[in-house]
């Protein structure tokens, strides 16, 4: 067996393992777009899957172009829905900074009330004028 003999037989095994996962990834796509499809009722999801099972190439391009545009826009939505739910967990778990004044207010409450000395609440108000700057 010459080189380029065994050199065409590993670019074709490549050609075919890249269309194997290609065509995998594509499949993937579609089952999870389909359960992302509030819209669509279960029969029809049933009968998506049946048709990628059974004639699965076929079905899989007829999806891509009846469905695609879609697709695109379900995904998209689900990021933005991921991106709110964690820009809101960080926002929960961070708190909310108070800003100088806000801390020299506590601090002014808690002198009238008596739970602090005058000295303490300087010293609360001397550190939250330097946090501030």
């Amino acid at each position: 067996m010459s080189f380029w003999n065994s050199l065409g037989d590993i670019l074709w095994w490549t050609l075919w393992f890249f269309a194997f996962f290609a065509y995998l990834w594509a499949v993937i796509a579609i089952i999870t777009d389909l359960f992302r499809d509030h819209k669509l009722n279960g029969w029809w999801k049933a009968v998506w899957i049946i048709f990628l099972v059974f004639v699965p190439f076929l079905t899989a391009l007829v999806y891509l172009i009846a469905r695609g545009s879609g697709m695109a826009e379900r995904a998209q939505k689900e990021a933005r829905q991921y991106q709110q739910a964690t820009d809101d967990y960080i926002r929960q778990t961070a708190g909310t900074a108070a800003s100088p004044s806000d801390e020299i207010a506590k601090a002014k409450a808690l002198l009238d009330a008596g739970t602090i000395s005058q000295a303490e609440y300087d010293q609360l108000k001397a550190r939250a004028l330097s946090h501030g700057a």
